[in-house]
């Protein structure tokens, strides 16, 4: 069995994609998963599954599709590759709600810095499967577009290092 976070896009954010936390749990069950776990209303699932992260993914999605009526996209990590994100957090001394993961499906390209736009003081780095930005001002008050995390879902570092905590524990 397999410890896996799964992240949703775009979920209970600036009043769109509504979807209750119990609702995503539901789903998560009646997909197979066991220890069902839910963090804060915006799209956080700590779950186990003997299926591998891609068929995990798949499954999820196309319930969430058939629950929704429409596309919701999920990133997910096994709990060893969320630990390792947070572990390679490059803006380790800022603040961790200031800090961010925009988690991807694959390596960001070798040119997303070159794409980003609006950037005053943010900084950017790119992680493996992750870019991590440093949001100085407040991530709301930036203007930073970074093409490259457009299919991402991002996270600060507290709130990943609070699904470390739930995955550990079991």
């Amino acid at each position: 069995m397999t410890t896996y976070i799964a992240l949703l896009r775009a979920v209970n954010v600036g009043g769109t994609g509504k979807l209750p936390m119990d609702a995503v749990r539901s789903l998560c069950a009646a997909a197979g998963f066991t220890r069902v776990e839910t963090y804060i209303a915006s799209g956080n699932v700590v779950f186990d599954s003997s299926a591998p992260a891609s068929k995990v993914k798949t499954d999820l999605e196309a319930r969430l599709l058939a629950h929704t009526g429409k596309p919701v996209g999920v990133v997910v990590r096994t709990a060893a590759e969320m630990a390792a994100a947070l572990k390679a957090n490059p803006f380790a001394k800022a603040k961790p709600n200031y800090a961010y993961a925009v988690f991807l499906d694959s390596p960001p390209p070798r040119d997303a810095l070159k794409e980003a736009t609006g950037q005053s003081d943010e900084e950017i780095q790119l992680g493996k499967r992750e870019i991590y930005v440093h949001y100085p001002g407040g991530m709301g008050r930036s203007r930073l577009k970074l093409p490259a995390a457009k299919s991402g879902t991002a996270r600060n570092m507290n709130t990943i290092a609070k699904l470390c905590a739930m995955s550990a524990r079991r």
